[in-house]
């Protein structure tokens, strides 16, 4: 599925993410996450990568914003564990690791650098990948 998916694909307009907010107007008000949850539903939509509810607060605690680039590389990597036949992978993106149950195309948890040096062992994992930093 996502093989044959662009960057391109990726790009939602303002106007897009505008309209899906004013179909929800009726509704009472969001808090100041509801624009990011927003986002992340419709990459997820896109990509078929999804976010655990722990992942997000993980995500969310630790300040870490993904890109849509970001989101984009990790995707296309759980593809490529998944043609290896990698169930449980650990993905090293920009200096952030992302546990991910590939079957299930679902990141488990995430963290930054700090809490990879404080935690230092990664388990049942059954594969790892380590991506090159963004030019």
């Amino acid at each position: 599925m996502s093989g044959n998916l662009k960057k391109a694909d990726l790009v939602i307009s303002p106007q897009a993410v505008h309209g899906r907010m004013r179909a929800h107007r009726s509704a009472p008000a969001q808090p100041d996450g509801a624009f990011n949850r927003l986002l992340s539903r419709e990459i997820q939509r896109q990509t078929g990568l999804k976010f655990s509810a722990h992942a997000e607060k993980r995500l969310e605690s630790r300040n870490i914003h993904l890109s849509e680039e970001q989101r984009f590389r990790l995707s296309q990597a759980v593809d490529e564990a998944a043609r290896k036949g990698v169930r449980d992978s650990l993905i090293l993106l920009n200096r952030l690791a992302f546990i991910v149950n590939v079957k299930n195309r679902t990141v488990i948890t995430a963290m930054d650098q700090v809490q990879m040096q404080e935690k230092g062992i990664f388990t049942n994992i059954d594969g790892a990948m380590i991506l090159p930093d963004e030019a």
